[in-house]
């Protein structure tokens, strides 16, 4: 027998019938990529694992309401979105919108310090709309189609958000020498 890895979509499926073996697997499996998404956009630990807590709990909650299974993780992120802008929206109105910095894995090879201040740097110079396709585009590595989907918002404007946030970055970080980064 070949073993085949099972899919979001077997995983949802057995959910909906009550296995929470199958759900505590889809958790395993977005809970980094949830939580370090939620930590770029609201900039605290602790509350980026409360968030990460309630958008799991959500997602159970309202796992009946999905319509389409294989469209689990935009709408798991489209949770997360929603969430962490409720957050936000409960923080003072004069606290300036910020980008924050993740630690990622020691097994990484690191830019130099230079070029990650650099770009963290170039991000805050982002408006918020643009810095949150970024981070879905980029470091979250989601389609055009899955991220208007994230966003609520039609696919143009994401694309837009997009290149337009690039075309930024590119400006700021143009005189930043990266030899030695591979």
């Amino acid at each position: 027998m070949i073993f085949r890895e099972v899919e979001d979509p077997d995983l949802v499926a057995k959910a909906r019938r009550g296995k929470v073996e199958a759900y505590n697997l889809l958790i395993s499996r977005w809970e980094k990529r949830i939580f370090n998404y939620l930590l770029r956009l609201v900039g605290d630990r602790e509350d980026a694992l409360d968030l990460s807590q309630e958008v799991f709990l959500k997602a159970y909650q309202n796992l009946g309401k999905l319509q389409d299974q294989t469209r689990f993780a935009p709408w798991l992120f489209r949770i997360a979105h929603n969430e962490a802008f409720s957050h936000l929206r409960r923080r003072r109105p004069e606290e300036p919108f910020e980008v924050f910095p993740v630690e990622s894995g020691a097994a990484t090879r690191q830019p130099p310090i230079e070029l990650t201040l650099a770009v963290e740097t170039a991000l805050r110079r982002l408006s918020e709309e643009q810095h949150e396709a970024v981070l879905l585009k980029i470091y979250q590595g989601f389609k055009f189609e899955e991220i208007a989907e994230i966003l609520s918002c039609p696919v143009s404007t994401v694309k837009s958000r997009v290149y337009s946030a690039l075309d930024v970055l590119k400006q700021i970080l143009a005189p930043i020498d990266t030899r030695g980064v591979e």
